[in-house]
C-alpha cells in the first residue's frame, strides 16, 4: 500500500471520528438512549436513569431576572419514551386540581415532539408539581396552532407519571428546594405522527420547557425560541433533535 493510499485512508478515519463527536457533541441534540421498560414514580430511582446524562433547560425569559436550575433526562424503550425533570424551587405555584386544563398559567414542565418534519404536527404534553396533565395535539400553520385533547385515552395509549416534592410538602404554594416529574409517553398515543417506530439513528425535532411563576413568569428551555412578543414554545423550526441510539 502506498504512502498516498495510507495518508488516505487516515484522513477518512479522522473525518469520521470528528463528524461522531460533532453529533454527540451538538448542543442542539440529544442522545437518546435506549432502556427496558420500568416503572416511573415521580423520584427518578429507577437504575435505567443512570445510562444516561443530564441536559440543562436554561431560563429565556425571566420577569425578575432570577433563574433556578432545571435539569432533564430523556430514554426510549420500545413502547415509548421516557422524560425525568428536576426543577430547582421555592415555592410550588400550583392551584389547578385536575387534568386538561391551562397548567401553562401555574409552574409546570413541558415536552413538545415532532417525529414527522413533512407535517407542521407535533405533540405536546405538559405536567404540573401536583400530577396533573394536559395532553395535546398540535397542528401548527404558519403560526395558527390550536391543541387537540386525546380520544380513546386509556390502556395502552395512556401515558404514566408521578411527581414528588423536595424538601417541603407537595401542596399548593408549599416552600420546597425543588420538585420533579418523571412520566411515560407510549409510542401508541402518538400514533399518526410516527412515520416509523424509533430504531438506532432515528431522528426527531423536540424540546423542553419550563414554565415558573415564584418571581413573575419565567421560561426554561432546552432549545431557546425567539422573544418576538415573549416566548413562544411553539416555533417548532427551533426545535432541536432527538438522536435515537
Amino acid at each position: 500500500m502506498t504512502n498516498k493510499c495510507l495518508l488516505f485512508l487516515l484522513m477518512m478515519f479522522i473525518t469520521q471520528v470528528i463528524y461522531a463527536n460533532k453529533i454527540v457533541a451538538d448542543s442542539t441534540t440529544l442522545v437518546v438512549k435506549k432502556t427496558a421498560d420500568f416503572n416511573v414514580n415521580g423520584e427518578g430511582t429507577a437504575a435505567a436513569w443512570a445510562t444516561t446524562s443530564w441536559v440543562a433547560v436554561t431560563v429565556q425569559e425571566s420577569a425578575s431576572g432570577k433563574s433556578m436550575t432545571t435539569q432533564a433526562k430523556v430514554l426510549y424503550s420500545d413502547r415509548g419514551l421516557y422524560f425525568l425533570f428536576v426543577c430547582h424551587d421555592e415555592k410550588l405555584t400550583t392551584t389547578l386540581t385536575k387534568d386538561n386544563v391551562s397548567l401553562w398559567k401555574e409552574d409546570v414542565v413541558e415536552v413538545f415532539l415532532w417525529p414527522d418534519q413533512s407535517m407542521p404536527i407535533y405533540f405536546e404534553y405538559e405536567i404540573s408539581p401536583m400530577n396533573f396533565e394536559l395532553p395535546l395535539l398540535i397542528p401548527n400553520f404558519k403560526g395558527r396552532a390550536f391543541g387537540w385533547s386525546p380520544w380513546h385515552y386509556d390502556g395502552d395509549r395512556k401515558t404514566k407519571r408521578a411527581t414528588s416534592a423536595q424538601g417541603g410538602e407537595k401542596k399548593s404554594n408549599a416552600t420546597v428546594k425543588s420538585w420533579t416529574a418523571e412520566f411515560f409517553i407510549p409510542f401508541r398515543l402518538l400514533g399518526p405522527l410516527l412515520p416509523e417506530q424509533p430504531k438506532p439513528g432515528t431522528k426527531w425535532r423536540a424540546n423542553l420547557y419550563r414554565i415558573d411563576y415564584d418571581h413573575g413568569f419565567t421560561a426554561y428551555a432546552w432549545q431557546h425560541t425567539s422573544m418576538v412578543g415573549g416566548s413562544n414554545f411553539h416555533e417548532y423550526e427551533r426545535f432541536g433533535t432527538f438522536l435515537f441510539e
